[in-house]
């Protein structure tokens, strides 16, 4: 064998091993990932986040009351979308909906994203709320409109 040939088959045998700490690697990921998955459903199955909405350039600086019930969110198959069956609560607003929305996430922390996002009866909205632990905040535009929201996240009683 040629000294080209072993050297060409010395790199064939490297690259191979070399993938295999790739493949550990991204099951690792995976199980991570449905981990997260897991416990994300769990947050926010079955609860209401209840807390405060501010408005920007608004000489009453007070943060308005605001409430979300939501029965359950789950996974789709297409990309990061997440299904929220929620009911949402604010001003003279009360509407149940099922929202498909974007979670993305940083790092362990997930972000439910909406982009120019229009909800029935609502309004077209852009948000960014991130879930830790009980708690959320955030920032939300609704049109010329934008303020934050923040609050506790809590379990609903069992119907």
């Amino acid at each position: 064998m040629s000294r080209y040939a072993l050297s060409a088959v010395l790199l064939g045998v490297v690259l191979l091993c070399a993938g295999r700490p790739a493949l550990a690697q991204e099951a690792k990921v995976d199980t991570d990932q449905a981990k997260l998955f897991e416990k994300f459903e769990k947050t926010l199955n079955n609860v209401a986040l209840v807390g405060s909405f501010t408005i920007v350039g608004r000489d009453d600086k007070n943060a308005k009351p605001e409430r979300y019930e939501i029965s359950n969110v789950r996974k789709l198959e297409e990309g990061d979308l997440w299904l929220f069956n929620a009911r949402i609560k604010y001003g003279d607003k009360d509407v149940k909906i099922p929202m498909p929305l974007e979670v993305k996430w940083a790092g362990k922390t997930p972000v439910i994203t909406l982009d120019n996002t229009t909800i029935p009866g609502l309004g077209t909205f852009s948000s960014h709320v991130v879930i830790d632990g009980d708690k959320y905040a955030g920032t939300w535009t609704h049109g010329e409109v934008s303020g934050h929201l923040f609050g506790t996240i809590e379990k609903l009683e069992e119907k």
